[in-house]
């Protein structure tokens, strides 16, 4: 049975999100027999409660709450207001992902000594590398279930995959498969295989699909050890005179306000919740938002360089057809200077309902030619392309100065200018993932923008020198020893990679090191 924990309980561990990394930790915590509280700004929506309608499951998962843009960035003209498609329900955005569990490459975690001073870019090298991450990925991959890691099998290729291989295999490409994919392709952990049902984004019905919603916080609630309050989001984090956190307030389902006291609290509300948390908890001892000393709090915001290539062929593909994203070039995830930018890209399968066919193909296109291409529809495969972001200060999240939530705090604003660097490797992107889908017979090819971003890093990045970031290699607040980060935000860069195993891995990791320090009354 689930704990129920007393709102004056100033010994609990309090974690804002259960996503991919406050569920991860929620449990990881009560594993350990710590007592946690994981607050969640969404309902509870199990997975039988999933629709595998795109629309009607955009009203059932997403954050909808007021967001505004700015920058240069496509989307913030074609989407003003909704930047990102993450989810507000337990879970977070492990209910609304494509499963992709791919590690950075070594050399992505030291990104500024590789790279060299890009100008434009706040690139800085990770306070860890690749050999230290190693054993927690192994640990993510085994807990996630991670296909092709671990002797699990992959899952089998469907039409997309199919279509895509075969062009790869005909441009010379030699790193291409079904993918490193958190969904069973066997039965394991209490959960049945991959149905192969489709619009899997929308939520996995079968439960196949590695989430924390099923996975996760079900077995620390097994423990006694956490409760988890739907309909509760945080508005502020508070703290005592010495600058040390003591609890939260937040909104329940009703909207009345409580406070829960804490020993420590670990903040994992994705990239723009997170951010946007600190800087409205300021106080007279945080003039600039909490842990912002270094005015790093928002900064350096990343949503991965991304596009996708349709393609429409003279015979039926059916692209929808098994999961979203079932299978992945890896050849160009690479750094190659040559190529006229820094860092890499991945090519990964994707495919889109006919509605968001419809709105994402080419924002506000209207006329034959667009028609012609949803005439096409299932005659259509699809890729999505996936680089490396370049970090840039300046992109970042901050409080809007007039526009304010149903609490009456400021809304996020979220800031992004391409840099040139992004639009390269962008534009190279489109001309392969164009030449995998000619080389194989391709009528006609859709070059389509980027659409809101799932993939958001930075804003409470890691550095080693406090001045530089927000959080230390731990993902523990520079200003604040009982704070930590959780979540994309810590990034320091955002590598070529889906995040959502880097992300778990560091919860694990997070977990064991909180645990550690806690034991000895050093937090």
């Amino acid at each position: 049975m689930a704990a129920k924990f007393d709102l004056n309980d100033d010994t609990v561990v309090v974690v804002i999100g259960s996503g991919a990394g406050g569920g991860t930790l929620s449990n990881e915590l009560a594993q350990k027999g710590i007592n946690v509280v994981c607050l969640e700004a969404g309902p509870r929506t199990e997975n039988w409660d999933f629709v595998n309608d795109e629309w009607e499951s955009f009203d059932q998962l997403a954050w909808k709450d007021k967001r505004t843009t700015s920058g240069t960035w496509r989307v913030a003209k074609d989407f003003p207001n909704l930047p990102a498609w993450i989810v507000k329900s337990v879970g977070g955005s492990t209910v609304h992902w494509a499963g992709a569990s791919l590690r950075f490459h070594d050399y992505e975690f030291k990104a500024r000594t590789t790279y060299g001073d890009l100008a434009g870019t706040s690139l800085l090298d990770w306070p860890l590398d690749g050999a230290e991450m190693a054993p927690w990925y192994d640990k993510a991959e085994i807990k996630m279930g991670t296909n092709g890691t671990h002797g699990l099998p992959r899952l089998p290729g469907n039409n997309n995959y199919k279509v895509m291989a075969a062009g790869a295999k005909k441009v010379g490409y030699k790193e291409f498969h079904t993918g490193n994919m958190s969904i069973n392709a066997i039965p394991r952990d209490e959960r049945s295989s991959c149905l192969q049902i489709g619009f899997c984004f929308q939520g996995c019905k079968s439960g196949a699909k590695w989430s924390t919603l099923y996975t996760e916080i079900p077995k620390g609630e097994a423990t006694g050890h956490l409760e988890v309050r739907p309909n509760a989001q945080v508005l502020r984090i508070e703290h005592d005179r010495h600058g040390k956190v003591t609890g939260v307030v937040y909104a329940d389902a009703k909207g009345a306000h409580q406070r829960q006291k804490a020993r420590l609290v670990a903040v994992a509300g994705n990239s723009i919740e997170s951010p946007r948390l600190l800087l409205n908890s300021e106080s007279s001892l945080f003039k600039h938002g909490l842990a912002n000393s270094s005015g790093q709090v928002g900064r350096n915001y990343m949503r991965h360089t991304t596009g996708s290539v349709f393609a429409i062929f003279d015979k039926p593909v059916h692209m929808y057809r098994g999961t979203t994203m079932a299978g992945i070039i890896r050849d160009e995830s690479r750094h190659d200077p040559k190529r006229g930018y820094a860092g890499g890209f991945e090519m990964e399968t994707i495919s889109l309902g006919v509605p968001f066919a419809a709105a994402f193909l080419n924002p506000g296109a209207w006329g034959r030619d667009f028609t012609a291409a949803l005439d096409g529809y299932s005659r259509m495969a699809g890729m999505w392309i996936v680089g490396e972001d370049m970090p840039q200060a300046d992109n970042r999240v901050s409080l809007h100065p007039t526009e304010k939530d149903q609490f009456g705090l400021p809304v996020p604003n979220v800031h992004y200018d391409d840099h040139k660097n992004d639009e390269a490797m962008r534009n190279d992107g489109f001309k392969k993932g164009a030449a995998v889908y000619e080389a194989v017979g391709a009528k006609r090819t859709i070059l389509t923008p980027p659409y809101p971003s799932t993939h958001n890093m930075g804003t409470n990045r890691m550095s080693e020198k406090p001045d530089d970031g927000v959080v230390n290699r731990w993902g523990q607040a520079h200003d604040v020893p009982n704070l930590f980060v959780s979540d994309g935000s810590q990034f320091t860069t955002s590598g070529a990679e889906n995040p959502t195993l880097t992300i778990v891995a560091l919860a694990i990791r997070q977990a064991d090191h909180i645990a550690g320090r806690m034991a000895k009354n050093e937090i």
